[in-house]
């Protein structure tokens, strides 16, 4: 008999969600892989792990490991599919959950429109909190790539993002240039890489290069990190609407000292087992 799994995405960034509330579930890097693999195992871009919770200050504790096996920090899409997966399978019927994850405490908010709202904490611009090592632009950063100069804006959402503002998304280098970029030495800890394209004041488009995934439908962290750099280069609204290739999301900034808020769906694909 195989252990139980739900099959889950926000707006296309998909993942394997395992409930070890009950019974503990051991995942070493190998077989996140082998689960993450969209030609022999299920399929996904991140696998989700549901723990009992460590404090009384918080309701649950959940971890994320991207396809190439590595734990990381943040998933703004993963929180979703984690509190609907909580409502609905669990029984938690709550308007506000707190969950614990390796970069600290998530607020999850379920909206009355069958959104979920997600209190992504402050954005961190230090570089030492990026973690980034490059040299500093007048906003921002840059590095040399292949005898090229590139800028960039670089910041924490709780995980390492780098956002380039570019002409037109869809003909940005974003296999290429996120691919390098994810994995320069400049960032000691890799760094998901975004293509922002501004639309207008309160609009934009958004491909993001994930590192240790790769492009992504959607990703949540890298949609508020363009937000912030978006109001901190080029003086967007509060609230943005994110266009990204799985669908939209509303991110509100309200600037400095403030948290980063962000909502969309959740959305279940199926349910199964495997063997671990």
């Amino acid at each position: 008999m195989g252990t139980p799994f739900t099959k889950m995405h926000g707006l296309g960034n998909d993942f394997v969600l395992f409930d070890a509330l009950s019974d503990p579930i051991s995942l070493s890097a190998s077989r996140i892989q082998a689960i993450a693999d969209r030609r022999h195992g299920v399929g996904c871009d991140q696998v989700l792990l549901i723990e009992p919770v460590h404090s009384d200050q918080a309701d649950i504790r959940y971890r994320i490991f991207n396809a190439d096996g590595k734990e990381v920090e943040q998933c703004g899409n993963g929180a979703r599919c984690i509190a609907r997966y909580l409502r609905d399978r669990r029984g938690i019927h709550k308007d506000t959950l707190v969950a614990e994850t390796a970069k600290g405490r998530v607020t999850l908010y379920f909206e009355p429109d069958g959104m979920i709202r997600v209190n992504m904490g402050e954005p961190k611009l230090n570089p030492e909190d990026v973690p980034v090592l490059a040299k500093r632009a007048p906003i921002g950063y840059e590095i040399d790539i292949g005898g090229e100069t590139t800028g960039f804006f670089a910041l924490s959402m709780g995980n390492p993002h780098a956002v380039l503002a570019v002409e037109n998304v869809g003909t940005a280098p974003v296999t290429h240039l996120g691919a390098r970029l994810s994995q320069h030495p400049c960032f000691p800890e890799g760094v998901n890489v975004g293509f922002m394209q501004v639309l207008d004041r309160g609009r934009m488009r958004l491909r993001v290069y994930e590192r240790g995934v790769g492009e992504t439908l959607a990703c949540g962290s890298g949609a508020c990190a363009a937000v912030v750099a978006g109001r901190v280069m080029l003086r967007l609204d509060p609230e943005v609407a994110v266009e990204l290739r799985g669908g939209t999301l509303r991110v509100v900034w309200q600037g400095e000292g403030s948290p980063v808020w962000m909502a969309g769906p959740a959305t279940y694909v199926f349910e199964g087992s495997i063997q671990l």
